[in-house]
Parts: C-alpha cells; sequence; structure tokens
C-alpha cells in the first residue's frame, strides 16, 4: 500500500499547501478516521521542526514528543482535533484547535493544561456488567456512569484516562464550530432547532460579531480555557470533580 496522498485530495482540514507539490504524506490507521493529519506533517510543514521523515523518525525514536500523555514512535500516526502535542525537552505544548475556516491549527498552551484533553461524545451504551461506555470523537472509550449524554463534552486526564470535566449540549453552552464555513468561530448556542426526520438539526450560535447558523454535528462543547477567559468557577468546578469525582 502507497505511503503518499494526493494533496489536492487531501481533507480540507489538513495544514497542507495543495498546489506547491504532488504528493503529501498518508496517515496510518488510527484515531480520527480520514481527518486524522500524519504526526510528520505537523512536525514538518507546520512546526518546522523536521525537513523529512527520516528526521521525524529520530526525534520520535528519543521519545521525545508525547501526544495525549504517551510517546509516539510512529511519524505517520494520525493526529486530529483537541489532542495535545507536547515537546518536554523544548518546554513547549500545543492544542490541535481549528482556525478559522477549520483547518488544523495548533494552540501554544501551559504544561499544566498539557495534562488532560476535550472530547465530544459520539457515542453512549451499555456494556457487560451493566457500566455505561461512551465512545469519544477520536475513538477513546471511557467507561461511566449515567449523567452523560450523546454531543455533551467531556475533559480526560491523559494519565489515568478518568473524567474530571462534564460540560452538557444545551442551549447557552459554549461551543466553537470544527468544520464548515464557520469553521474555528467561537460563541454560545442560542438556539437547538430539531429537523424530523433523518436531516441534521441546525445550531444557531450568537459570537460577539453576530450570529451564525450551522449542523450540529459541526459543534463542539467547549470550556473558557479555549479562549483564554478561564473563569474562576469553571477552575473551582474542574478541581472538584477532579479531587472528589466518582470513581470509574
Amino acid at each position: 500500500m502507497t505511503k503518499h496522498q494526493k494533496r489536492l485530495s487531501v481533507p480540507k482540514s489538513w495544514p497542507v499547501e495543495r498546489k506547491t507539490e504532488v504528493f503529501t504524506v498518508k496517515a496510518d490507521a488510527g484515531p480520527h478516521g480520514e481527518e486524522g493529519v500524519p504526526l510528520v506533517v505537523l512536525l514538518r510543514d507546520v512546526l518546522g521542526y523536521v525537513d523529512s521523515a527520516k528526521e521525524a523518525r529520530y526525534a520520535l525514536s528519543e521519545d521525545s514528543i508525547i501526544v495525549n500523555g504517551e510517546p509516539i514512535n510512529d511519524e505517520q500516526r494520525p493526529i486530529g482535533i483537541f489532542d495535545i502535542l507536547a515537546f518536554p525537552g523544548r518546554g513547549e505544548f500545543y492544542r490541535v484547535f481549528p482556525d478559522e475556516g477549520g483547518r488544523l491549527a495548533l494552540t501554544e498552551i501551559d504544561e499544566e493544561s498539557a495534562d488532560s484533553r476535550l472530547g465530544k461524545i459520539d457515542g453512549k451504551q451499555q456494556v457487560p456488567g451493566g457500566d455505561t461506555q461512551l465512545t469519544l470523537h477520536d475513538g477513546t472509550t471511557v467507561l461511566v456512569d449515567d449523567e452523560f449524554s450523546a454531543k455533551d463534552s467531556v475533559i480526560v486526564d491523559n494519565e489515568d484516562k478518568s473524567i474530571v470535566a462534564h460540560f452538557p449540549y444545551e442551549e447557552g453552552a459554549l461551543v466553537t464550530a470544527i468544520r464548515g464555513n464557520h469553521g474555528g468561530k467561537i460563541g454560545e448556542v442560542e438556539s437547538i432547532d430539531v429537523t424530523p426526520g433523518s436531516g441534521s438539526n441546525t445550531v444557531t450560535v450568537s459570537t460577539d460579531d453576530g450570529a451564525f447558523e450551522t449542523v450540529e454535528e459541526y459543534v463542539v462543547v467547549i470550556d473558557e480555557n479555549f479562549t483564554g477567559e478561564d473563569s474562576d468557577a469553571e477552575s473551582e468546578e474542574r478541581q472538584a470533580a477532579s479531587d472528589g469525582g466518582d470513581d470509574e
């Protein structure tokens, strides 16, 4: 199987130039499906830390690159929305977040914020033993109690995979659009319009610059950390959840 991908056919979210060369690297199977960007693309084309896949493999062999709390040794490992990239030797930490237009970009964060990541709940089901299992947007599964619903968001600790905060999907929730014409915009859910039948529900989101409408699948509930305006109340909520939350 070829290890190359034509640039013109990559997903719009990939942060690559499409007309400079014919091919780019193809992502391996893994999290995020077709939307996942090979790690080497971020290291080479976005950060400029390596010039080739060979250099990327060398850096990875030194366990110098951490993704979601785990050392990575595959330069084609798919990286996607809300993943955490850490470079401990450099003291640099990044969250994958959409910029305007929905292309994936790296937002610099502090070391403490790199200890956990956000996940959107894509599915919820009962598993043998009576536990409830959540499936997140990147394929991660987590066992929880029954208070969570599909389309909610959770903060997952990268070390023990526990949930340290929960953000319901509802009117008034802070969200970001991750795809579509409004990708990268942040605002509050003004209304959720349920579409009869199999069509997608639509969401109206109010922002500082007005409002926009998009399909429900394109929005993800986030917390104030993503705007750089974290409130004391939400900081206390996350701390309380971390210190006294239910064991899974």
